[in-house]
């Protein structure tokens, strides 16, 4: 008998193993009407729901809930969505879709094991909503963590996009305003020196911020401590502009000059403070500052939080605008580019057949996930929030 490293049992013939075929499922999805403060988007476009609902998907949206982004019941109802006003029906669905996080009161009304997408506003949960959520076995995405093929954020890079570009805009209202502002023209105008603009952070705020005022013929100077961002910026913009590390005596000399500053920075917990009130004190009388950083704390020490409603107030003669959540005030747009983020992932969720098995196909996906059929699997937040924490690699394979 020929020598051979194969056992008796394993030369018999094997049985051999096929790949189990992915059943495609159909999705229920319920997005109720946003209650939250200043919130004004939605998730789904009607476009997103018609291309939703030809692919045999039911969606049922609360009457009114596009309302302040401009889109009709009746144009839901055109594209295949069932409208009701029954808010515990729609907190019923399988599937929930929101843009602010659950409150309390919503979380009694949703079923166990539902899905729910949504933003999670970290700085602003306590630890009582995810014993909510535990208590429930819900599976919970947060917007902010799904990641992309190329490892960023495409959610609150949009976000971001957005926030910057208006930055300049809101800037440019209040620089006109009379009893404050100095009823200057936001731009470039012949025989007239242009219009100064000092941007605090070269991250996606700051490169929009400052692409949005070099295309008004703003002269830009943008502030980071990071040489890589900076580099970036430069190379994204059409020209050069000046660049510098935060040192206080440049940036002093600079917002002194300066018609406009906008706050662009990001911290990991807080945003850090990176501009003094005694900098603010010397600025021009009638200056205007945005600090779009004001979510995370704000990067101006004099900023302090305002609302749409009431979005400015004056310190040391310069105008504040510091409301944070800029991108409810574009509700259309920022409606538009959450959904064009959220419609592709939720179609191939039911081409996996089910959350479960989109979360093994899809690690950007995977990346989302906080809990999972109540089970907390995001780092960051059992760190933050001292509670006991899984890896989700453990838990999905």
């Amino acid at each position: 008998m020929s020598l051979t490293p194969f056992t008796k049992q394993q030369l018999l013939p094997q049985e051999e193993k096929l790949e189990v075929a992915r059943h495609k499922s159909e999705l229920y999805i319920g997005i109720p009407k946003e209650t939250s403060y200043q919130e004004r988007r939605i998730c789904l476009t009607p476009d997103a729901v018609n291309s939703l609902t030809s692919h045999g998907h039911r969606v049922l949206i609360e009457a009114g809930a596009g309302l302040s982004s401009s889109y009709s019941d009746k144009e839901y109802s055109d594209a295949g969505a069932e409208i009701t006003a029954d808010t515990q029906k729609v907190l019923g669905c399988p599937f929930l879709l929101k843009v602010e996080p659950l409150t309390m009161k919503e979380i009694e009304l949703v079923n166990p094991n539902t899905v729910v997408i949504s933003a999670i506003q970290l700085k602003t949960r306590k630890v009582a909503y995810f014993e909510a959520l535990t208590k429930k076995k819900i599976t919970a995405l947060a917007f902010e963590y799904i990641k992309d093929e190329d490892g960023s954020y495409p959610a609150v890079k949009s976000l971001s996009e957005i926030a910057g570009t208006a930055s300049v805009l809101i800037a440019a209202e209040l620089m006109i305003n009379n009893q404050i502002g100095k009823g200057l023209l936001f731009g470039n105008i012949t025989g007239v020196p242009p219009t100064d603009v000092v941007i605090v952070g070269a991250g996606t705020v700051g490169e929009f911020a400052a692409k949005t005022a070099v295309g008004l013929g703003a002269n830009v100077k943008v502030f980071d401590n990071s040489i890589t961002k900076l580099r970036r910026l430069q190379n994204n913009l059409s020209q050069n502009i000046f660049t510098s590390t935060i040192q206080p005596k440049t940036l002093l000399k600079a917002l002194r000059r300066c018609d406009v500053a906008i706050g662009a920075m990001r911290g990991k917990e807080r945003c850090p403070v990176v501009v003094t009130e005694t900098m603010v004190e010397y600025m021009k009388k009638g200056a205007v500052i945005v600090d779009v950083s004001i979510d995370t704390g704000g990067c101006f020490e004099s900023s302090e939080i305002t609302t749409h409603e009431k979005p400015t107030f004056i310190k040391h003669n310069v105008i504040h605008y510091c409301v944070p959540n800029i991108p409810s005030r574009y509700s259309k747009t920022a409606s538009l580019s959450i959904s064009n983020i959220i419609t592709p992932y939720l179609l191939q969720i039911a081409e996996d057949g089910g959350i479960e098995s989109a979360i093994r196909c899809n690690k950007g996906l995977k990346n989302g996930v906080y809990l999972y059929h109540g089970i907390l699997t995001n780092k960051a937040i059992g760190e933050w929030f001292n509670i006991q924490y899984s890896d989700i690699n453990l838990i999905v394979f």
